[in-house]
């Protein structure tokens, strides 16, 4: 056990001799009941949290996120996403990883532009709404919004 959590442990019992509530002492520190009651128990010197971020033992090495980004870049797959990468290695019996983590590993290299030959779609915005305060302050003839490239 850390040498704090001990001293934090003589000080709450220190205050329960001299009368106060455990739940009372435990709040005025900022730390919940229920944890000192864990750090009380014999032998408790592991985290006992719940939401502890632990390595999976399947996480990828550095050998293979690089085979990942090495066969992302290469001329073969350059243009395509890993939605499309991930099953023509399937087809050819490779499996590096699954699409997530494809899309993650590339995201850690900042390589998640738009990988096709062609151009990305352009965001068309509308035009700004013209207002009028007062007669004769707009006049138009055509009201329809144009979308480029698509003809009427």
């Amino acid at each position: 056990m850390s040498e704090e959590r001990t001293h934090i442990i003589k000080l709450v019992s220190q205050a329960q001799e001299s009368g106060a509530r455990q739940s009372k002492a435990c709040k005025l520190i900022g730390l919940s009941a229920k944890t000192l009651q864990r750090w009380e128990q014999a032998g408790n010197t592991q985290d006992g949290r719940i939401e502890v971020q632990h390595t999976p033992a399947n996480k990828l090495s550095e050998l293979e996120r690089q085979r990942i980004i090495k066969t992302v870049n290469s001329p073969k797959f350059a243009h395509l996403p890993p939605s499309k990468i991930v099953p023509k290695l399937a087809d050819e019996g490779t499996y590096m990883g699954s699409e997530s983590t494809f899309y993650r590993v590339m995201n850690t290299h900042n390589q998640l532009a738009h990988r096709d030959k062609s151009k990305p779609n352009r965001t068309i915005t509308k035009p700004k709404a013209l207002t009028a305060n007062a007669p004769n302050q707009i006049y138009t003839w055509d009201i329809t919004y144009r979308v480029l490239g698509v003809q009427h």
